[in-house]
């Protein structure tokens, strides 16, 4: 009986060394046929993450909260402060809306009494990269 599964392992073994080194992996190059709208999207993109609010510089939130009210408060703020750029970041689970990109913090707290007036849970922040 032990001879008997020695032999079946052992044929088995045998058939796949045989039928293994028959196999071969795919050898051809690849060639990747790319839309040249594609590259123009992704220059786009890579100027964006260049800009984006994640900077040394001092910026104000004036909201933290759903994604709707976050688009509204930023419409509102730029009709206001037309001077004042804005923009709305994702944390989760709430849409942040960030105005301002203040070298100094002094500057960026003399806007932060003007914005104050409109908007009465304002601070500042100084975000990390």
């Amino acid at each position: 009986m032990r001879i008997l599964r020695t032999l079946k392992s052992l044929s088995l073994c045998t058939i796949l060394f045989f039928c293994s080194n028959s196999l071969k992996a795919q050898n051809q190059n690849l060639t990747v046929n790319q839309d040249p709208k594609f590259e123009q999207l992704l220059n786009e993109k890579r100027k964006i993450n260049s800009n984006l609010p994640y900077t040394d510089r001092y910026k104000i939130q004036i909201f933290n909260g759903s994604s709707e009210t976050a688009k509204k408060t930023l419409n509102e703020f730029k009709q206001e402060f037309k001077n004042i750029d804005g923009t709305i970041i994702f944390n989760t689970p709430n849409y942040k809306v960030w105005v301002g990109n203040f070298r100094t913090r002094m500057e960026a707290e003399r806007n932060l009494v003007d914005i104050r007036k409109k908007y009465k849970t304002v601070f500042l922040i100084k975000p990390s990269k």
